[in-house]
Parts: C-alpha cells; structure tokens; sequence
C-alpha cells in the first residue's frame, strides 16, 4: 500500500495520521504528566494568609508632611567647612562605595533573571579523532578502526514561562536591586548625620576646653590669693589645700579636653574619607541651632522619606515574589528547543551533502515525587515573608519612636535652654556686683574670683545645653530622614488581596 495514498476509510494520508498521533499522543502524555504532578502538592498552608506590613497610624502617625529636612540640611549650620567635610564623605568614604557595590550586585541580578526571559542560543562545535570498538554495537566498516566523529551544532531554547515563574524571579530581583538602592540611599543620610554630629561634638569639646583654660587660669588666681591670705594669717593650710586640689582639678579637666578634641578629629577624619592628621587643626565653635518648621505630630510621610524603611518594604515585596517563585515551581516548565548543525564520520564528510542534522519540538518537565523538597522550600520562603514584614513593622515603629524623642527633647531643651539664660544672666549680674564691691573696698577680690568662676560654671552648663541642642537636632533630622525623598515609582506598590 502506498503510504502517501488516502486511507479507505478517512479519506487522508497516512503521513498526515502518523502526525495527528504524535500530537495526541503529547497531549495524552502531557495530561498524565499533569495527573502525576498532583503528587508533589504545595499542601493546604499555601493558601493560608501572609502577614502585611502595618500602616503607620498604627503607631500614632498622622497624614501631616513634613517640609524639613531639606536635601543639605546641614548647610544651615553656616560653616563651609563642614559643607566640604560632608561633600568628601559622600564623593569617597569606604562605606558608600561598599553599598554601591551590594547595589551593583543587586542590578546585575536583575538582569540576568531579565535574560533568563528571553530565547537563548548556543553553539557547540566537537571534532574528535576516535577509535570505533569491533565489540560494541558499531556495525563494519567502522567499527575496529578510527574515524574523525564530528559536529557542529547551533542549539536554540525558550522558557515559555505560561505559570510566570521568570517573571516572579525578575520580580524579586528587581525588589532586592530597588532595596539595595534605598539602603544605598540610607547610608549617605546616616554618614551625613554622623559627620554633622561629630562637627558638633568636636565644637563642643573645643570651647570647653577654652572654658577648661579659662577656670584654670582663675584657679591661679585664686590659689595666689590663698597664699597672699595665708601669709597675712587671714587662712590657714586648709584652705591652701583645697586651693591647691581644685588647681590640679582644673588642669586635669584641660588635659582630658585636648584628649577628646584630638580624638573627635581622628573620628571626623575617618568618616570623612580622609588621612587621621588631615584635621589636627580643625577647631569648629557652636552655632546657633538652625531655624525649621519642625512637625509638632508623628508624619505619616515618614513612610517616603526613610530610606531604610523603604528598603525594607521591598525586601517584603522581593520576599512575596520569592513565594511566588516557590508556587510555580510545583507546576509544568515548558519549553521549545530546536537545534541545526553537521554531523558526520571523518573529517572530509563534514560539508558534504547529507551532513545536515536539525530539530524542534517542546519540552515539559513537572515534578512527580520530590520527597517534599518543594512544599518545604514554599514554607522556608512564606516564612522569609513573616520576617520580613516583622522587621519592617519594627524598623517603623523605630524611626517613629526616633521621630517623637527627639521632638520631646527639642521641646524639653527649649524650656531648659530659657531658664539656663537665666542662671547665666543671674550670675554675670552677681560678677559685675561682687566687681562694684570690690571696687568700693567693701568685698575682697577672693569674692570676684568666686564669681568669676560661678560664671564660668553656668557658661558651661549653657555650652552642654547648646550642644545637646544642635545634637537633638542633627538626629532629629537624621530621623526624618535626612532631606531623601522617593520617587513615587521608588515605593512598592500596595500589597494585593493575593499577595496578603
């Protein structure tokens, strides 16, 4: 029977029967590969609800916004030296470059789930000068001599991904490069305020060593007049003694002060990228605390303007697909390969006619029995979910909780700084009485010296206050986070009634 010939019964070519049989004979093999996979089941707790990140009224935040801190906040402390301090840490300090580089990482990743995606090709070339055995089942001529076995082959697949499994991968790239891009962001902001802070810090130190030198110096004097007293029998060796012990005190105090004002310079040195001598010189003095409108309430926009918080809610977004990638792992992975090449026994056969090889067809793999690998990596990857949000709720409640300490404190220190004005006022009115006295002959100029140094008491006490002051207020804006702000297409989007 001549096999191209139309069937007697159907009417059609037997070649084109030998084709509907293969096609049925796919699908029948692709339904009972579908019936076994029911055997490597994701179980009944993949359907149960994930946690969601907590909304920030939760914690008492409210819609109000927030228009301070500004992109360079730290400009308004007026000092162009600690504009340029700040400008070198943020162009080079080691820590900045090691999160650009976790954020390179991150991107490289997101391109290599990206070209999973689409069609890969590959092209293979073997040429291997082969001995055939004369036992196996290689028939004669071949077998027993050696020929050149040769093939060169350009091969071709794409990943059909019908369940979305490249694209959840692309997904959670893409979340982990946007939260490596937010932590880079988290990094300048908190490099920025640890500078500013030290600045302050080593501003304080310096006056206070100057306040330091000052009481030292009326110590002096003060000891002079105990020894002028004590000659003329006015005081006795008690008095000397005490003299002489708030003497040292006071010189103790200046070497302790020059300590930290050298050590402050090698930490602002370090945090600014620079050599630890670079700033041996560098004496800042206290400005005053810089003017902003600051929130009188918790800002709900925290939530946009905290790089860190917005790292971690795309590592809860990067952990959802995360999940999603584990779910499509129990379904079919389908695929089309095809190949082209030559193919041929000695060398010189290689181009010759006939050599051709190719092929197409689909590919689908489904796991039957995996021992229950993959429900147990869906429950490690729906428990990374879990955590995730957890840190995300605790990082937010954090950055509140910063938020209302140091607006406490700017009230708090308000109220402390008007009644330290006070005290100062108080005791520079005593020194300039106890100076009308002595002028009068009716004090001693033991009295002034006393004044003097009460004076310089409350100017140290207005110098810690002043610098707690500015100190609240750098964290203040560290904790409002530090003048960044993301763009609208920087911010997940709202989870779904799915995802959760």
């Amino acid at each position: 029977m001549n096999p191209t010939a139309p069937h007697p019964v159907t009417g059609t070519a037997c070649a084109r029967g030998l084709t509907l049989a293969t096609v049925s004979t796919a699908i029948a093999a692709a339904a009972l590969l579908t019936l076994l996979g029911g055997c490597a089941s994701p179980g009944p707790q993949a359907g149960a609800a994930l946690s969601q990140p907590a909304a920030a009224e939760r914690f008492g935040a409210t819609g109000t916004a927030t228009p301070w801190p500004t992109e360079r906040w730290w400009q308004a402390f007026g000092d162009a030296r600690l504009d340029t301090l700040v400008g070198q840490a943020l162009a080079g300090q080691p820590s900045l470059k090691l999160a650009a580089a976790r954020l390179q990482q991150a991107q490289a990743a997101v391109a290599a789930s990206d070209a999973a995606r689409s069609p890969q090709a590959n092209l293979s070339v073997d040429l291997t000068d082969q001995r055939f055995t004369a036992k196996g089942l290689v028939p004669a001529p071949v077998a027993g001599h050696i020929y050149w076995s040769n093939s060169a082959t350009l091969g071709a697949s794409w990943d059909l991904d019908l369940f979305g499994r490249q694209r959840a991968t692309l997904d959670a790239a893409i979340g982990q490069a946007r939260s490596a891009e937010a932590e880079a962001q988290a990094a300048r902001v908190l490099l920025a305020g640890n500078i500013t802070a030290a600045w302050v810090q080593l501003a304080r130190q310096v006056q206070a060593r100057d306040l330091a030198q000052q009481t030292l110096a009326q110590r002096q004097q003060l000891q002079q007049l105990v020894r002028q007293r004590l000659a003329a029998g006015l005081d006795t060796q008690v008095e000397l003694r005490q003299a002489d012990g708030t003497m040292a005190q006071a010189r103790l105090e200046v070497a302790q002060a020059e300590e930290a004002i050298q050590r402050s310079r090698h930490a602002l040195a370090e945090l600014a990228g620079l050599p630890l001598q670079a700033l041996a010189e560098l004496s800042p003095t206290l400005a005053d605390a810089p003017a902003a409108a600051l929130p009188t309430t918790l800002p709900a926009d925290l939530l946009g303007r905290r790089a860190d918080l917005v790292a971690q809610r795309w590592r809860v977004e990067a952990a959802l697909k995360d999940v999603d990638v584990a779910r499509t792992q129990f379904y079919p992975n389908v695929s089309l390969t095809g190949f082209v090449g030559l193919s041929s026994l000695g060398l010189d056969n290689l181009l010759k006619s006939g050599a051709q090889t190719y092929g197409v067809g689909p590919a689908l793999r489904l796991p039957v029995f995996d021992g229950g690998r993959l429900r147990a990596n869906l429950g490690a990857k729906r428990a990374e979910v879990e955590a995730a949000v957890a840190g995300y709720d605790a990082a937010l409640q954090r950055a509140l909780r910063e938020v209302a300490d140091e607006l406490a404190s700017q009230q708090a220190l308000a109220t402390q700084a008007q009644a330290q004005a006070e005290a100062t006022a108080a005791a520079e009115a005593g020194l300039a009485l106890a100076r009308q006295r002595e002028q009068a002959g009716l004090a001693t100029r033991l009295s002034v010296v006393n004044a003097e140094l009460g004076l310089l008491a409350q100017r140290r006490a207005s110098l810690e206050l002043q610098a707690r002051t500015l100190a609240s207020r750098v964290a203040l804006a560290r904790a409002l986070g530090g003048g960044w702000q993301a763009a609208p297409d920087g911010l997940p989007a709202p989870l779904t009634t799915a995802q959760r």
